[in-house]
């Protein structure tokens, strides 16, 4: 099985996000933690986050990309159980055994976005629409080195002269 995990290219997650999540965290979207976000009255940070983070499931803070990657079932069943319990302390999901099901039926949701080869980077946008919350995954493609001017070269380790 596939899921998303954090990964952190630079340091803006850091500046630009209400908690950035550690690189290597797996992540699910996440939009749940959005349902009662009213963007008036949010701050630039939070706005940020709507926008265009995946939530981390160990510190429950964001990141801005992902990379597709295995996942044993082991460590995806006990991020089941992790989420389910950040769902009923932080949610107010009725019970665990409830909760349990939202929380499988996200990972496996995220699960299903992962279709892409592993090590591929995946970005969210999120919007508010008169329907509600509209999201869409995307891949992120590297620029071809051709495209970029070289700055770097190798040279030969030369020691000191004599």
């Amino acid at each position: 099985m596939r899921l998303p995990r954090a990964i952190r290219l630079d340091q803006s997650d850091l500046q630009v996000l209400p908690k950035a999540c550690e690189p290597g965290e797996w992540a699910i979207p996440g939009t749940f933690a959005f349902i009662d976000l009213e963007a008036e009255n949010a701050d630039n940070k939070l706005r940020i986050a709507f926008g265009s983070a995946w939530l981390g499931l160990e510190s429950f803070g964001f990141t801005t990309l992902v990379e597709v990657v295995e996942i044993d079932e082991a460590d995806f069943f006990r991020l089941v159980e992790q989420l389910a319990r950040h769902l009923v302390e932080h949610y107010g999901a009725p019970s665990l055994p409830e909760a349990l099901l939202a929380a499988r039926g996200e990972l496996e949701d995220a699960a299903g976005l992962c279709t892409q080869k592993l090590g591929s980077l995946l970005a969210i946008e999120r919007e508010m629409t008169e329907a509600g919350i509209a999201e869409r995954v995307l891949i992120v493609e590297p620029q071809r080195a051709k495209d970029h001017a070289r700055i770097w070269t190798i040279a030969d380790d030369e020691g000191p002269e004599s």
